[in-house]
């Protein structure tokens, strides 16, 4: 099993010492889909440059092969957002209760 990149439990701790857990898991939740898309794109520039095979042949595409090997290396985003916001490099900011209200009326 992979070592976590940080330990949910202390994340956990020390956001709820300063506001709402739940406001963090959604901060965390939107970061984890841009780290997730970032990633993708990166792969798919990369296996752009690649000649594929034909799908009949036996042959093995190693570069192909190397990549994969590679990302599947990188940590999942949800444990990098998690990370992020340990390290208080993720920052968020939410709209006042009044700014709320006033765009519903």
């Amino acid at each position: 099993m992979a070592k976590y990149v940080v330990n949910p439990v202390k994340v956990r701790m020390k956001e709820s010492s300063k506001g709402s857990i739940y406001q963090s898991i959604v901060a965390m939740g939107f970061r984890a889909r841009q780290i997730n898309n970032d990633i993708k794109q990166e792969l798919n520039e990369r296996m752009a440059d690649i000649v594929p095979t034909p799908d009949d042949s036996d042959t093995v595409n190693f570069d192909q092969i190397s990549i994969s090997r590679e990302f599947d290396r990188i940590p999942k985003p949800t444990f990098l957002a998690m990370k992020e916001i340990y390290d208080e490099k993720l920052t968020f900011n939410l709209p006042e209760r009044q700014e709320i209200d006033e765009d519903l009326d």
